[in-house]
């Protein structure tokens, strides 16, 4: 939860690096929150939840991609890959599950290196 809480802290940071772990644990307690949404505003008939929950995390889910792709080397651009049928979002995900690049690059010092703010 923690790192979910990281992403959030930084809203709409786009610059530096985000670490595969930040990224996924991120995805992944969206995801799981956003199918509880579902379940619930199904049950009392209101389906909106999840579109406004969604709509409330975009920015932080484009700003954590972009980090997470700078930590790879790639710039932010690259997300822009998933708007290609089938295989662009196969690359995007291949993209985001690489290991990240273990020097300081352009986007700035290794992440796993550089002590958590948290």
């Amino acid at each position: 939860m923690n790192w979910y809480l990281a992403v959030l802290k930084n809203y709409a940071g786009f610059s530096g690096r985000a670490r595969r772990k930040e990224y996924w644990m991120f995805a992944l307690i969206s995801f799981v929150i956003s199918l509880v949404l579902s379940i619930i505003g199904a049950l009392i008939g209101a389906d909106f939840l999840s579109y406004i929950y969604a709509i409330a995390i975009i920015i932080p889910t484009l700003a954590v991609g972009v980090r997470r792709l700078h930590d790879t080397g790639r710039s932010g651009w690259w997300l822009l890959i998933a708007l290609i049928p089938l295989v662009g979002g196969i690359i995007l995900i291949v993209f985001l599950a690489s290991e990240g690049k273990p020097e300081t690059n352009e986007h700035g010092v290794n992440p796993k290196l550089a002590p958590q703010a948290i």
